[in-house]
């Protein structure tokens, strides 16, 4: 029996340059996972505003299995040096809100996991070994005080 290859699908805000669109799908490629469907997100204005810049439809049990594995090495650097491509504060002192983030979606069990552009490697190394089947709702986030991957909403339901 051969093993289906993985495939991503990525969905980008509106306002992803064409550059980092290109550089984002090339990634996804060099991990394992190419983009077989590229699409943008409709304009959002206002307070309902997307929260994410890029989110990649694949699925992830699978992605991050082999990023921990011998196919990819230091598949979890590459993934970090994926997510840290994405557009960061400029030096303005004024307050601003934190960077969208890239967000991990499951095509099966619809779990997403939040990568923030600013993850210690730690959280990196962390999820390649990840059981997702521990989670049921999500989103999973990184706490960073804690130290590990965490869904509020799965443990709210205990």
């Amino acid at each position: 029996m051969t093993e289906t290859p993985l495939r991503a699908e990525l969905l980008f805000a509106h306002d992803v340059s064409e550059e980092l669109e290109r550089e984002l799908a090339s990634g996804f490629g060099e991990l394992g996972a190419p983009a077989v469907r590229v699409r943008r997100a409709v304009d959002h204005r206002g307070p309902a505003e997307l929260q994410w810049l890029v989110l990649a439809s694949l699925p992830l049990q699978a992605f991050l299995s082999g990023l921990g594995g011998e196919a990819v090495k230091d598949g979890y650097r590459a993934l970090k040096d994926l997510v840290g491509r994405l557009p960061r504060r400029d030096g303005n002192t004024a307050p601003e809100p934190a960077p969208r983030p890239l967000v991990l979606h499951d095509e099966r069990t619809e779990l997403q996991i939040v990568l923030e552009g600013d993850l210690p490697q730690s959280a990196y190394e962390q999820l390649v070994v990840l059981d997702l089947t521990r989670f049921a709702v999500g989103p999973l986030h990184y706490d960073r005080a804690l130290g590990r991957w965490r869904s509020e909403l799965d443990e709210a339901a205990v």
